[in-house]
């Protein structure tokens, strides 16, 4: 069952119009969808390694439009649906320690959070809602973005033909061992998150208030 599942994502990993997919994805997935690209991201440069670095960049360059959609949800209509939207992804009581993060640190935040598991979408609607530089915004998010899809390319890219065969010989034990470091990684970001003691004392009370 396991290696039917993955023959067939493969296939559809190099069909023709993958990249549209990706792209579409990476777009919404900046603004209100709740599934990341990268998996679809690593399986297409899986499939195809020389063209990693490609897949990589069309994911950086549509997250980032996806991001100004993200930032006009939040500058024009959190009142109407921003704050539903944010709500029904289980991200509105992250808000406002969000926009207490971002008032105090800016592009920095982004290029960090937006290059880890912290949903890249909380940063660009909190972000225009606080009104910040859109410059600012779009530079710090090209840099964010392309941090986290140009590892997963380069590194395909670099390596894929053997972490293919890899893959193919031992799916079985392959997916396990990815099991185990996606909930090793949950735990590491929860308990470096309770360690930033003053960072997170800083923000804890924060309320949210649009800028003006």
């Amino acid at each position: 069952m396991l290696r039917r599942l993955y023959d067939w994502t493969m296939a559809k990993a190099a069909h023709r119009h993958a990249e549209w997919w990706l792209a579409a994805f990476a777009f919404m997935e900046a603004s209100f969808f709740p599934v990341p690209p990268h998996p679809l991201l690593g399986l297409m440069c899986l499939a195809e390694p020389k063209k990693a670095i490609r897949f990589a960049a069309v994911a950086t360059l549509a997250s980032v439009a996806g991001g100004l959609l993200g930032y006009a949800i939040g500058h024009f209509a959190y009142e109407a649906f921003g704050e539903a939207l944010l709500r029904a992804l289980g991200l509105a009581e992250s808000f406002p320690k969000a926009a207490c993060y971002l008032r105090d640190y800016g592009a920095e935040i982004i290029v960090v959070k937006g290059a880890t598991p912290i949903p890249f979408k909380l940063l660009t609607i909190t972000a225009g809602f606080i009104g910040m530089n859109l410059l600012v915004f779009i530079g710090a998010s090209i840099i964010s973005r392309s941090i986290s899809f140009m590892i997963v390319g380069v590194l395909f890219r670099l390596f894929g033909r053997p972490i293919k065969a890899v893959i193919d010989a031992h799916l079985g034990k392959v997916t396990a061992a990815f099991a185990v470091l996606v909930v090793a990684g949950f735990l590491a970001i929860a308990l470096l998150g309770g360690g930033a003691k003053e960072t997170n004392e800083k923000c804890a009370g924060a309320v949210a208030v649009k800028a003006g």
